[in-house]
């Protein structure tokens, strides 16, 4: 009886994500996975904000030790992401094919998979702590405040992989609604938590990293609560099923991810070991301008991950008009937003800046520059996004991998690496808007291509129909 039930709500599921009009099904998803964006990369930028507000000598340090430990964050991530995108990408396929077993099974072991990589990230890590803080680009300065937020921060490392997983899951099963229900309230709780710990019980920048991974254990408990209501599949060890097959297609659809974000996690140290020659100012400074930059981009990110489960079901479907009719409202509105963003980071670049570090003018000074030049090119991001999304989700691995690895892998890391001996802390600036010029026309002649093969693909697909009717 309830595996009737069951096939039933899932029957529902595939007619309304296949036959909804498209714009109005990618805005009624892309609401709640835009706000959980925004309110995380707000909570992102607490830590740096409450941590910012230390008072005395160590305020900078303790602030740049924050953008020290980001590398550590963006690799947790970037194992989260790899099974929550890959094991969310064959989800949203299967059912789009109405395999509702497969989709099962394959929920079931990206999320465990998830849990393991994060103990055995969490060993590590504790292990060779101060090595690892030191990779990441401290300085002597900074070494003492980023061995205390990395500790804390490893320490969470198990179910903040696991509920990246959860919550890329709930999406790509069209169900954004319990996804934004779980990132918010742990965001939310993060923001109430910073100024409680750091400065209500004294705990300075330990009390910052304390609040991270509270707020993440409460959202995964609730993202896991999440997975047994309404027509979600539900996590159930007896579908965990590591093998082969499985463990290959996750990597399939979560390979872009895990070099999107591991490639991002390598270019942020390389950008703190570069900046370390200019002192602990420009590590913060520089710090500063990725979690600007990055709060901008998330909703982009978020409106764009309203779109990918509508691609998942349509191409597994073989709807390939609507994944098109997606792809281009998805690109048109993301670029018109990220200019607008761009305007106003090139109007109040200091101001931004001073949020963060109001005291301390050399930060201000280098990050209101590097600002300013990112802003340049922010509008680029919203194309290079959505297309690196398309051909993901459509099981596109090699041209999706391409385009993860070109913006801060490929072109990015030579940039940080050449730029700065020949132009100082100019050429620091300089190295992501120069990548991101780069990566844009890379990104226009993959994602043409890739747009040829849909297109040629909707056309045979309605001749077959055409010929059955």
């Amino acid at each position: 009886m309830q595996q009737a039930q069951d096939q039933e709500k899932q029957t529902k599921k595939f007619i309304t994500m296949t036959q909804t009009p498209v714009k109005k099904l990618i805005l009624k998803l892309a609401v709640p996975t835009m706000v959980s964006m925004m309110i995380t990369s707000i909570y992102n930028m607490a830590d740096t904000f409450f941590v910012g507000q230390i008072s005395g000598s160590e305020a900078t340090s303790a602030t740049a030790a924050v953008g020290v430990a980001f590398p550590l964050m963006a690799i947790i991530q970037a194992f989260g992401f790899m099974f929550g995108h890959g094991s969310g990408n064959y989800i949203s396929r299967a059912l789009g094919k109405q395999e509702v077993g497969d989709a099962e099974k394959m929920a079931a072991t990206g999320f465990f998979m998830a849990l393991l990589a994060g103990l055995l990230l969490t060993i590590l890590g504790l292990v060779f702590l101060e090595p690892l803080a030191i990779l990441l680009g401290s300085t002597q300065t900074i070494l003492p405040h980023a061995k205390s937020y990395i500790s804390l921060i490893l320490i969470g490392c198990p179910w903040m992989t696991a509920s990246l997983v959860l919550n890329n899951q709930l999406r790509f099963q069209g169900n954004a609604l319990f996804s934004m229900i779980g990132i918010a309230s742990g965001g939310l709780l993060n923001i109430a938590l910073d100024p409680l710990l750091i400065f209500g019980l004294d705990l300075g920048i330990r009390g910052a990293a304390l609040a991270t991974i509270i707020s993440q254990f409460v959202s995964f408990s609730l993202l896991f609560i999440g997975t047994w209501k309404s027509d979600n599949l539900k996590i159930r060890f007896r579908n965990f099923n590591p093998r082969p097959r499985f463990l290959w297609e996750m990597f399939k659809g979560g390979a872009p991810s895990l070099f999107r974000q591991g490639i991002g996690s390598v270019a942020t140290t390389c950008l703190n070991n570069a900046a370390a020659v200019f002192g602990d100012p420009a590590i913060a400074a520089m710090s500063i301008v990725s979690r600007v930059m990055m709060f901008a981009n998330s909703l982009v990110i978020g409106f764009g991950q309203g779109f990918q489960p509508v691609c998942g079901f349509n191409y597994g479907a073989k709807k390939y008009g609507r994944v098109r009719e997606g792809y281009r409202f998805c690109v048109k509105y993301s670029v018109l937003f990220l200019l607008c963003a761009a305007v106003v980071g090139e109007i109040f670049a200091p101001q931004l800046i001073s949020l963060f570090r109001r005291d301390d003018a050399e930060v201000i000074r280098i990050g209101a520059l590097a600002l300013r030049l990112q802003c340049i090119m922010l509008p680029s991001f919203g194309f290079q996004v959505i297309s690196s999304m398309m051909l993901q989700t459509s099981a596109q691995t090699l041209r999706a991998s391409v385009l993860a690895l070109a913006r801060q892998g490929l072109f990015f890391l030579p940039l940080v690496l050449i730029l700065p001996p020949m132009m100082g802390l100019l050429g620091i600036q300089l190295a992501q808007p120069i990548s991101d010029v780069i990566s844009f026309i890379v990104a226009l002649v993959v994602v043409s291509d890739s747009l040829r093969k849909i297109k040629a693909l909707d056309l045979e697909q309605q001749k077959l129909e055409q010929e059955k009717a």
